[in-house]
């Protein structure tokens, strides 16, 4: 299944209002785009990691009365699911599409690739542009520009990471939605692969803690 590229239709699903009609919306529209960029880049990041990467889309299964207010698609080396693992995520809010690396709160990797990110932070920081954008804070879509952080807003991330619950780390870029309508499907592809190749160090490192 080959990408077909972004619509503004593919954003506007957010704008609906009500859990059942913007999911209704988002399975039209985003989910087809979502399903097709997991299956296209599935070979490729395996080749990357060297492992066979599943792509998961997500479902929003949980919710019962709040509407999503971003999707995607997610690709991990497990085939059940990606929450558990370091895992590559493509996915859009109502603004802008996003591609990134990311440790969520539900893996129990977490509070070692804390240790790994101070302990590498200056490698890291060679090796991952000023320019992206690191969240503390998946539902908090504004991220905070590498290039602008201190030492003391990695410590705290890592902190989070390994002390708290809801600790967790996503690390990339925004592509700004008119930005990414007017991309063609191969322009947005061979960003997305960029953007994966520049974050393979984080994923590396991830699993450097367990090994």
């Amino acid at each position: 299944m080959k990408f077909s590229g972004w619509s503004n239709e593919d954003f506007d699903v957010f704008q609906v209002e009500g859990l059942e009609a913007r999911m209704e919306a988002l399975i039209t529209h985003l989910r087809v785009k979502l399903t097709e960029l997991g299956e296209e880049l599935a070979p490729f990041l395996s080749e990357q990691t060297g492992e066979e990467m599943f792509p998961h889309v997500a479902k929003h299964a949980r919710r019962k009365t709040n509407p999503p207010r971003d999707s995607w698609v997610a690709w991990s080396k497990n085939k059940r699911g990606y929450k558990m693992y370091p895992h590559f995520q493509i996915g859009a809010w109502e603004t802008h599409a996003f591609i990134q690396f990311g440790i969520i709160y539900e893996s129990p990797m977490k509070g070692l690739f804390a240790e790994q990110m101070i302990k590498h932070l200056d490698e890291i920081k060679q090796l991952i542009p000023a320019s992206y954008l690191w969240y503390p804070d998946h539902m908090d879509p504004s991220g905070m520009v590498m290039a602008e952080m201190e030492l003391v807003d990695f410590e705290k991330i890592a902190h989070r990471l390994a002390n708290q619950k809801n600790g967790e780390v996503m690390i990339g870029v925004k592509i700004p939605r008119d930005e990414a309508v007017q991309m063609s499907e191969q322009a947005f592809l061979d960003r997305a692969k960029e953007t994966f190749v520049t974050l393979l160090p984080l994923y590396r490192l991830a699993f450097s803690t367990t090994e």
